[in-house]
């Protein structure tokens, strides 16, 4: 809760200080895009998973160049793993999808050509995960099955920085951005669930610092 009070104080002393005639140029917008998600445990991961995120925005123009631009989202993160319980010989995999009520706060810099804005974009970013769903895969032990986890067992809350490029073009806005989602997706450290199969695929991949990152493509319309 500090950084969530830190994060709220610091974005509401921008939108005042950059003043009336600023907020004045703000536009408010509907945002969505494709979300190409993986687990930041490299040596796990079997393949990119394509999920999803929509939501609304407002962009508020500061002098120079910048521009600030938070938006309210329900962004779903995911990532397929394979081999996820060491030592296992029979083939293991898990595949987790979490999506998350997410407020992401863009901060843009770039030069206005008229017809088009190309433009930088660091953004940092805080969630809530709503619902997790896993579905685990042991050859010959455990068979398809789809488990959702509680919470005690996840971190619900995320934090995290995107870094990327756009480029606006009248009401449109195109940003390209890679996520780093840090802290550790697994909240305990004991094996609280009954299968410890399934609490083994989770610790083993999201423990020690290890998350959700990937890559986002992100369009916005605003009015």
């Amino acid at each position: 809760m500090k950084k969530l009070s830190i994060f709220l104080v610091s974005l509401a002393a921008v939108i005042l200080l950059s003043g009336g005639q600023a907020f004045a140029q703000g536009r408010f917008g509907v945002i969505g895009g494709m979300t190409f998600s993986n687990a930041e445990q490299q040596s796990l991961n079997r393949s990119t998973m394509n999920k999803y995120h929509v939501g609304v925005t407002f962009q508020l123009k500061l002098p120079l160049g910048f521009s600030i631009q938070p938006a309210l989202q329900y962004h779903v993160k995911g990532a397929k793993l394979g081999n996820v319980i060491p030592g296992l010989e029979e083939n293991n995999t898990c595949d987790l999808t979490v999506g998350y009520l997410e407020l992401p706060v863009s901060l843009q810099w770039g030069p206005d050509l008229l017809l088009f804005r190309p433009f930088l974009d660091v953004t940092p970013y805080i969630g809530c995960g709503l619902n997790n769903r896993m579905d685990a895969y042991i050859d010959g032990i455990l068979p398809s099955v789809q488990v959702k986890n509680e919470w005690s067992e996840l971190n619900r809350f995320e934090y995290g920085l995107g870094v990327g490029v756009g480029i606006e073009v009248w009401k449109f806005q195109v940003i390209g951005r890679y996520n780093w989602n840090f802290g550790s997706l697994y909240a305990r450290d004991d094996a609280s669930e009954p299968d410890t199969y399934l609490v083994g695929m989770m610790r083993n991949a999201f423990s020690n610092g290890h998350n959700l990152g990937g890559f986002t493509l992100s369009l916005s319309l605003l009015f």
